[in-house]
């Protein structure tokens, strides 16, 4: 069986950086498996790596005094783990677990603090990143406040989806449930009703999509919203383009 090769470029910050940029820190990025339910980062543990998933998508989680949690972000393909390190903390109140197991990169902090601080490509690129994830941080807030669970799972699913290229997920719904902050039975009964429309199929734990185009009909405008976010600030800056990084992020 084929398989695609793994490479860095796999994770879209790093594909966005221009050559030379990149290439300093290709040297020091260690490819490492990132299997399902690993924690990267407790809350309020020292961060001394950064994350760059290319397969795997993990979730971020504000944890309460009594354990319960819930998802306050999801970073995959589009993004990096560790950004608080180079805001001036070493620390966050997030704990960050894999729910979707795969491969990312591993560098140490140190070294992207040192990139940061030249400025440039790198700290143009990363400051639009975190603009981007600050907007999925609101929008999940808002979703989770005032919409019902049925689209809260529709925009978690197709923002996962969206961070691994493609159709289907291993998970529970008992971890669903965690990642929403909401009842099993809930989850349960949303998932039941979108299976019984055509829309995915679930079964031991294996969810996979159907219908994404009636799956995006069904979500909430919050989907929508983060979508054009990350598509503004990342995913139209032309690959390895400098001037286009450094423009866009001082607003043209």
């Amino acid at each position: 069986m084929n398989t695609v090769p793994h490479t860095p470029i796999q994770n879209q910050l790093l594909a966005a950086l221009p050559a030379h940029e990149f290439k300093r820190l290709e040297a020091n990025l260690e490819l490492v498996h990132l299997p399902l339910g690993k924690v990267l980062y407790e809350s309020g543990s020292r961060m001394g790596s950064v994350y760059f998933p290319t397969t795997a998508i993990v979730s971020l989680l504000f944890v309460l005094e009594d354990g319960a949690s819930a998802e306050v972000a999801i970073v995959g393909k589009d993004g990096i783990l560790g950004i608080s390190q180079l805001m001036g903390g070493e620390t966050t109140p997030n704990r960050a677990v894999i729910h979707s197991a795969g491969w990312g990169y591993r560098l140490d902090g140190s070294y992207l603090k040192a990139e940061f601080k030249r400025g440039g490509p790198v700290m143009a690129l990363l400051l639009r990143y975190v603009q981007a994830l600050i907007t999925q941080m609101t929008q999940i807030a808002v979703c989770n406040r005032h919409h019902g669970i049925e689209k809260q799972l529709c925009r978690w699913l197709l923002m996962s989806l969206d961070r691994r290229n493609s159709n289907s997920l291993t998970l529970t719904q008992d971890l669903i449930a965690n990642m929403l902050g909401v009842r099993r039975e809930g989850v349960t009964g949303a998932a039941s009703k979108l299976q019984r429309g055509g829309y995915i199929r679930y079964s031991r734990g294996h969810i996979t999509v159907l219908d994404r185009p009636g799956l995006e009909q069904r979500v909430c405008e919050c989907y929508a919203v983060v979508k054009r976010e990350f598509q503004r600030l990342l995913l139209d800056i032309p690959p390895g383009d400098p001037q286009q990084v450094l423009g866009k992020s001082m607003g043209d």
